[in-house]
């Protein structure tokens, strides 16, 4: 059975669908700032530091259950787009029913796995003998949510394959606005970490059959039954899926498994002194990088229909607008990070000031994370995971390494710089050269067009910091206001000089299109239901 042809990607309206979708995850994005801006003080001033450092560590090690996703929901995107793009209904489900099924499995491993490191805390950690009572709680609740998002997982992958992430971002803000008012409530009624955490994973465990809704919802036609399993499909997927899983675990080693080492070594006070700066740097890294990860299906789609010329395009815009993104965020976060530091925390940053050059080494790694991100989804999606998946493996085993080996002379800021070297000597030197090649555009070239445009209005942008420092009061509205003053003289620079005059014609041209598109006719959703079916299930 063939679906209809509005299934099928409308390659003329990809700007549009970029648009929509970075738009939405934007606002998702947004409000968890706030939220976490909101939250982590409190939880900080009413919990205590050793209670709030016990809630990151353990939060930072269900994390590393994701490892058990193997690949798997990376790889559905890639295949839901795949078949998407070859109008292959059957195909399609036969993909999301086999990883379903597989995933529920996984997930049933993955709780059976945090129930027996929930009865063993005092044996991994250097905590107390009541801190590991409390762990053993938290543990088994938040592998609730751990275990039922593998499942799940695979009708959020349906709607990104679909390329339509704004109604999963949507119900994203809902879940995250209804956690953060169940955490608040219980922290001001007077309730201990326990109940708090009992409260919002039911928040989050509810927020999943909406994300199922939203599937059906972009695929009326999607079934996931058992007799749509196929050995053949996940064979299919597991081709793929292997590599991406060693990326991912890359990415813990990375990024996600600093906490984890602070902890053993320096104990749950150091990893409250470390969370106020990974919060920033990863809400840095999420705010600009949403563009990539909505680029995936899309770069799929392109490779399958064989437009290397569009292929190239996509790797230059898109690295041009990441770096626009990141660079002049992560040039603020050094400039006024002791700032920030003590206006955000008040009386409490004294306790975690050992934050601020943390905060600075990891804005520079983000930059170049961020940066490169547009390149590695080339080699991800067009052919070369596999080359992509062994140096972020390498990358990410020297970064424990070094870490190990920093923390123990330079402490939390050796962690910092074991994250900053290697991954700055894989991306510059290797991946972001094999984007260039996979898209047939010489280095040179690539950085001249993508690199430079957005790299050197930060310093004038930054220059501007300095000069205002001593103007405006250190609280977090002078301090927005600072960095949004700053910000638009980077973007004036940007969009007004650095482009050049061809790129800026084609920018204002795309931003035109949009804005009368939204005015005249809304136009429905790429991959939408008929109209008759488009309010959902």
């Amino acid at each position: 059975m063939q679906p209809p042809a509005s299934w099928a990607p409308n390659r003329e309206r990809q700007f549009a669908v970029v648009a929509r979708s970075a738009s939405a995850r934007y606002a998702a994005l947004a409000a968890d700032l706030v939220i976490g801006l909101v939250t982590l003080p409190l939880n900080l001033a009413y919990l205590g530091t050793a209670n709030y450092g016990l809630w990151v560590l353990l939060g930072s090690l269900t994390v590393h259950f994701s490892l058990f996703d193997l690949g798997f929901s990376g790889a559905t995107v890639k295949f839901v787009a795949q078949y998407r793009a070859r109008t292959d209904a059957r195909a399609l489900n036969e993909i999301a029913s086999t990883v379903f099924f597989a995933f529920a499995g996984i997930g049933l491993l993955a709780y059976l796995l945090i129930a027996l490191a929930a009865f063993n805390l005092d044996a991994f950690f250097a905590i107390s003998a009541a801190q590991a009572d409390v762990g053993r709680w938290l543990l088994l609740m938040i592998g609730i949510q751990i275990a039922l998002n593998f499942p799940f997982s695979v009708f959020g992958a349906v709607v990104a394959g679909f390329q339509r992430h704004d109604i999963n971002s949507l119900a994203a803000v809902v879940a995250s606005v209804v956690a953060a008012s169940v955490n608040i409530g219980l922290l001001l009624a007077g309730y201990g970490l326990v109940a708090i955490v009992a409260g919002t994973t039911a928040v989050r465990v509810l927020a999943f059959l909406v994300y199922r809704a939203n599937a059906y919802r972009v695929y009326p036609e999607l079934q996931v039954r058992p007799s749509l399993v196929r050995r053949a499909r996940l064979r299919e997927v597991t081709g793929f899926s292997v590599y991406t899983s060693i990326i991912d675990w890359a990415n813990r080693l990375n990024y996600q498994l600093d906490s984890i080492v602070i902890g053993v070594f320096l104990g749950t006070p150091a990893v409250a002194v470390w969370a106020p700066a990974e919060r920033i740097i990863t809400a840095t890294q999420r705010l600009t990088n949403q563009v990539n990860g909505i680029l995936f299906p899309m770069i799929v789609d392109t490779d399958t229909a064989r437009q290397q010329e569009r292929l190239r395009e996509i790797f230059v815009q898109g690295t041009r607008f990441s770096l626009g993104f990141v660079v002049p965020i992560a040039a603020a976060l050094i400039v006024v990070a002791d700032p920030l530091i003590r206006a955000w925390l008040g009386p409490r940053a004294q306790e975690v000031a050992g934050a601020i050059p943390v905060l600075q080494v990891l804005a520079v790694a983000v930059a170049i994370r961020v940066g490169g991100a547009t390149g590695t989804t080339i080699l991800k999606g067009a052919g070369q995971h596999r080359m992509l998946a062994f140096v972020n493996l390498a990358t990410g085993l020297v970064n424990v390494a070094l870490s190990v080996l920093l923390i123990t002379r330079y402490g939390l800021l050796g962690v910092a710089y074991g994250t900053l070297i290697p991954l700055a000597i894989s991306t510059i030197a290797v991946l972001y050269p094999a984007a260039c090649r996979r898209v047939g555009l010489p280095v040179a070239i690539a950085v001249r067009r993508a690199v430079l445009p957005a790299l050197w209005p930060a310093l004038p942008a930054a220059a501007v910091l300095f000069a205002l420092r001593g103007y405006v009061p250190a609280t977090l509205p002078g301090l927005f206001l600072e960095v949004g003053l700053a910000s638009a003289v980077y973007l004036a620079l940007f969009i007004g000089v650095a482009v050049g005059p061809t790129d800026r014609a084609l920018y204002l041209a795309k931003a035109r299109e949009l804005l009368i598109r939204r005015r005249r006719e809304p136009v429905p959703p790429e991959g939408a239901a008929p109209r008759a079916l488009a309010g959902g299930r």
